[in-house]
């Protein structure tokens, strides 16, 4: 993609008004190929007729909301684009559903009222973003872990890694995520 006019975005909220503001936000930042669709059923018929390399997906719709859309582009068995950054756009911005948004698979979230700015700040995040995907029995989308704590001493980054003892000796192994931003 070399420029923004090269990008295809699809828009999905059942709300005909935040769609047509949405894309004319997108369409004044030089975005032109712009899709919209009401339900996730229509949006998941999009993406497999055509390629669409950003989706802007509302929360709260019907019947298919966009939590449901998200694990279903993330984890159907034929969904076309898996990897496809996706933006969370919503009104409702507690701490509890930005945290199921990022659980369900989101590369960002755009809170409502929606501004030009803020809306083309997540864009470029999203489309430049370099975390790898990771995909576990429960989860699959972008690594959740963003940058490195500078206060980190240690190979091991999970709560839940055990520090090494004499009974359990340290076992050598390759961290990719120590390659990745040591990069």
């Amino acid at each position: 993609m070399a420029t923004l006019n090269d990008i295809h975005v699809l828009v999905v909220d059942d709300n005909k008004q935040m769609r047509f503001l949405v894309r004319c936000l997108l369409r004044a930042g030089g975005i032109s190929k712009v899709t919209e669709a009401e339900t996730g059923a229509q949006a998941f018929s999009v993406m497999s007729a055509s390629t669409v390399d950003l989706i802007i997906v509302d929360w709260k719709m019907a019947p298919l909301d966009g939590l449901a859309f998200t694990n279903m582009v993330r984890r159907h068995a034929k969904s076309p684009s898996p990897y496809i950054p996706i933006l969370m756009l919503t009104a409702h911005t507690e701490i509890s559903r930005v945290a199921a948004a990022r659980d369900a698979g989101v590369s960002g979230f755009v809170k409502k009222p929606i501004s030009a700015r803020l809306l083309f700040d997540r864009i470029s995040n999203v489309l430049t973003d370099t975390r790898m995907f990771v995909r576990t029995d429960s989860f699959f989308g972008p690594d959740r872990r963003f940058g490195q704590d500078p206060h980190y001493a240690g190979p091991q980054r999970r709560d839940s890694d055990k520090p090494e003892t004499s009974e359990s000796p340290a076992v050598d192994e390759l961290d990719l995520d120590d390659l990745r931003w040591s990069a």
